[in-house]
């Protein structure tokens, strides 16, 4: 029998609602569900191999006391309010099923009288094209998750004076500006609210699992000391910002499955420390590549070669051919 749990928290503290994400994937039973649904307020989330200077306006969202938060997955930069409801499905990595977790939202969606689908591998739009949900993954040895957005009424205005899209990544999505490419659900059916999206979403969760999910409105069962903890990680400077180091050089290219930013410091004709900024979904691949290019000489068939040996021994040959065969188009 499955063994579900629907968690529904009331803290609108990003630092707080990451740290209990993170608790739960470390903690999670062996056959146990999880449906996590969690608020933040005036928030803009980075993807954990993110530039947090080039995806937000930061000093823009602190003046107006917003917060930045940096999530485990990869993926790009969103913005949450309390127009936005953040889900997480955690399961064991045997279990995950990324076609029946999004027909969890598809059904929750429907609920609300509107008809919607998935768009690649991670955006769920409505029949017009437009986004309302974003979702990011992440992998670790026993569990994983699987958790994004649900936009039912956010200020769209404060996403977009915020958030720092590179013209480049709009143009690969063919639109104009982030305001054309997203829309709340609000403005499908105007009655709907998070608390009722909240029940679809619970109620979907139940129906696709064929369970009766256990409700939980409060984390008090969980290590105090461990969350405090995890709370102190995802709220420091260190982790939210990182180094931001002078490069000697820099190169940005964006490829079918994300952008990259590397940024190297030489000395003497080798790279003495590598710094790799991306959007891609695929964060554990991507925190692989400085140690690819550390040490190596500036020469881009040695480096190409680097790139390609990670990308064969981690199983990521694709991504790794591409920034590869970049780096070797550049002919230093």
């Amino acid at each position: 029998m499955v063994k579900s749990k629907v968690l529904i928290t009331d803290t609108k503290d990003p630092w707080w609602n990451l740290a209990v994400e993170e608790y739960l994937l470390y903690n999670l039973e062996k056959d146990e569900y999880i449906l996590y649904l969690w608020q933040n307020q005036n928030t803009v989330v980075i993807g954990k191999n993110q530039n947090a200077w080039r995806e937000c306006k930061t000093d823009v969202l602190e003046k107006e006391g917003g917060k930045l938060a940096r999530r485990l997955s990869g993926g790009g930069a969103v913005f949450h309010d309390l127009g936005n409801l953040n889900f997480t499905f955690l399961v064991n990595r045997k279990n995950y099923d990324l076609e029946k977790q999004v027909r969890v939202i598809q059904r929750a969606v429907t609920k609300a009288g509107i008809d919607c689908e998935m768009s690649g591998r991670n955006d769920v739009i409505t029949k017009d094209g437009r986004k309302f949900s974003g979702n990011a993954f992440c992998f670790k040895k026993d569990n994983a998750f699987h958790h994004g957005t649900i936009m039912v009424s956010v200020d769209v205005d404060k996403l977009t004076r915020y958030l720092q899209v590179s013209g480049e990544k709009l143009k690969s999505k063919g639109v104009q500006s982030v305001q054309s490419r997203v829309v709340n659900l609000t403005e499908f059916n105007p009655d709907l609210t998070i608390e009722k999206m909240i029940e679809y979403m619970s109620e979907a969760f139940e129906e696709i699992y064929e369970t009766k999910a256990e409700r939980l409105y409060s984390i008090e069962s969980m290590d105090k000391d461990k969350l405090n903890e995890l709370y102190q990680k995802y709220s420091s400077w260190e982790w939210r910002y990182g180094e931001s180091p002078k490069f000697d050089i820099e190169l940005s290219q964006r490829f079918p499955w994300g952008g990259v930013t590397i940024g190297m410091q030489l000395e003497n004709g080798i790279i003495k420390k590598t710094t790799v900024y991306s959007d891609a979904m695929d964060e554990e691949f991507i925190g692989l590549l400085p140690a690819a290019f550390d040490g190596s000489i500036f020469k881009s068939d040695v480096m190409s070669e680097r790139i390609k040996a990670v990308g064969k021994q981690y199983g990521r040959q694709d991504i790794a051919d591409d920034i590869a065969k970049w780096i070797e188009e550049k002919g230093f």
